[in-house]
């Protein structure tokens, strides 16, 4: 496998030496949120790029995502001007494809939206409106979900239309789904997090029910992504499926895991079993855009 290597914005702006881009096959545009973002929260680990590849194609990528990140901003001029510069406009360049890591904080954000909102303005159920539905489907609102699908397809639309506004019309997208973070007492340092945690607090959810509802918040969301990904007309959107990959944790465990390191951020291992899920993916999409020259024959004396 030949690693991804990973610059940052700044690095491609520097005057004096600018990132060597043109050294490699392919040049990837990456925005997103912390499961993509360098140097950030968490301290001290990795992200989705640690251990990413192709299997014989070299790779650079220019990140612009940002610890907390909402998709909503990779849309916005007006909070990431850097990221659209590189994608559209006059000062845009060619890129092989944009990598996306996109709809987690959103969800993050929403489900931290209090009781005391209008049941469309909210992801989950009150007591007083919890159902017969399976699992931990009876403790969110529907209504509330729709609400959020509404947004998220709004803004994901608006990414495509800038894409497709200049030169990089038509590069594939690649957009991942999330694992199964379980709500949990477990921050990230600081004053960081956690964030499932409160929700399942103020919603009074019973303990027993944390995992289930983790798991139908981020079913839901993989299913949304799935969808959006589908219903682009030209089908230059693919998704890396990561579902079912980590071992999850326990509402009980208030500390680091096997998989994960807080409520939300994967381990430094666990975001290695992930991003050896995008070489596949990766492998397929880009595989036949550059000629790979294959290993000379050695005659062996007879």
């Amino acid at each position: 496998m030949r690693q991804v290597q990973v610059y940052l914005p700044a690095e491609v702006n520097n005057a004096q030496s600018p990132a060597p881009l043109g050294a490699y096959d392919l040049q990837f545009l990456a925005q997103g949120d912390s499961w993509f973002s360098v140097g950030a929260m968490p301290p001290l680990t990795t992200n989705l790029f640690d251990g990413m590849g192709l299997s014989e194609i070299s790779a650079c990528v220019v990140n612009c995502a940002q610890s907390g990140a909402k998709l909503s901003r990779m849309a916005d001029t007006t909070i990431d001007r850097q990221f659209m510069r590189f994608l559209a406009g006059p000062m845009s360049t060619r890129w092989a494809g944009l990598l996306l890591s996109g709809g987690g904080n959103d969800l993050i954000e929403a489900a931290q939206l209090p009781p005391t909102n209008r049941t469309d303005m909210r992801l989950f159920a009150t007591p007083a409106e919890w159902t017969s539905a399976p699992a931990g489907e009876r403790y969110l609102s529907n209504a509330g979900w729709q609400t959020f699908c509404t947004h998220i397809a709004a803004v994901f639309a608006n990414l495509v239309t800038a894409r497709d506004s200049g030169q990089n019309h038509g590069i594939p997208i690649i957009w991942h789904t999330y694992d199964i973070a379980v709500a949990r007492d477990a921050g990230a340092g600081l004053g960081f997090g956690p964030w499932l945690y409160p929700a399942m607090l103020a919603y009074q959810v019973p303990q027993s029910d944390w995992a289930a509802v983790s798991v139908a918040l981020l079913d839901r969301l993989e299913t949304l992504i799935d969808h959006l990904s589908a219903n682009t007309a030209d089908g230059s959107v693919h998704v890396v499926h990561g579902q079912g990959t980590l071992t999850q944790a326990l509402p009980t465990d208030r500390a680091a895991t096997e998989d994960w390191q807080n409520e939300i951020h994967p381990t430094p291992a666990g975001y290695r079993k992930l991003s050896a899920l995008w070489r596949p993916v990766l492998d397929a999409v880009f595989a036949g855009t550059v000629t790979v020259p294959s290993t000379p024959e050695v005659s062996t004396p007879k």
